[in-house]
């Protein structure tokens, strides 16, 4: 059954920003620096989405199977986060965005974690964009996990166990999911919540992405035709 979340008036667009790393090696750059880049892509990409009838935009910063990378990187990589959170959440909340994390917090550093509380408490009340940003998070960990809890409920639906899942209410499910850099697979990201989802996949490279490419991808989106498991019916 398609869940009713579904039928909301603005996209949930998510995207896996792939390609940092080696955009940075094609330039004899720091992975850290392709990182960097990678950030100023997903500002224009947050800039953009309100005009094209994006409501939500949830992306993937970094995958629970990360931290099988170099220690180095992966601190880098936290150092950044946490640096982009107090230079742009004014900014944030100057462009009504409101911002939310999902994933493991535990495993994460104090200093990040506080930082992530201040922007959300900050950007708690933004009604032009929700910017959902995964952590350490693992599509199928977060089923796993609401299936667990799902033994408290009474009676469970499929909008009650996707609210579990999702950790926040009234997060409607994916109408687009965007890939970059070529590669074609979910990579455990938001398996659930894509069941019906578009999926566009492009070569460029995710620091190189820009506001055309994300209205490039809605336009795509709106030339397919979603049935949901039905069937069209003829025009006549």
């Amino acid at each position: 059954m398609t869940s009713t979340r579904q039928h909301k008036d603005k996209l949930h667009v998510a995207i896996i920003m792939d390609g940092n790393g080696r955009w940075a090696k094609l330039r004899g750059l720091t992975r850290s620096q392709g990182h960097q880049a990678g950030m100023e892509a997903l500002r224009r990409a947050v800039t953009a989405a309100p005009e094209l009838g994006i409501g939500t935009l949830s992306v993937f910063a970094f995958s629970a199977d990360n931290w099988r990378r170099q220690q180095s990187e992966v601190n880098g990589l936290f150092d950044l986060m946490r640096r982009y959170l107090d230079a742009e959440t004014d900014a944030l909340v100057a462009d009504d965005v409101k911002l939310t994390f999902f994933g493991r917090r535990d495993r994460l550093p104090d200093a990040l974690v506080t930082e992530i509380m201040r922007a959300e408490a900050a950007t708690e009340w933004g009604s032009a964009l929700h910017l959902r940003v995964g952590v350490d998070y693992s599509a199928r960990e977060a089923i796993l996990r609401a299936a667990a809890a799902a033994g408290v409920l009474a009676e469970l639906t499929v909008d009650s166990f996707s609210s579990l899942i999702e950790g926040e209410p009234g997060v409607p499910d994916i109408d687009l999911l965007i890939r970059t850099s070529g590669e074609q697979r979910l990579s455990d990201f938001m398996l659930w919540e894509c069941a019906y989802a578009e999926l566009y996949f492009l070569p460029r490279l995710w620091p190189d992405f820009d506001a055309n490419d994300l209205k490039d991808a809605i336009a795509a989106f709106h030339r397919r035709e979603r049935r949901f498991g039905a069937i069209a019916v003829a025009a006549e």
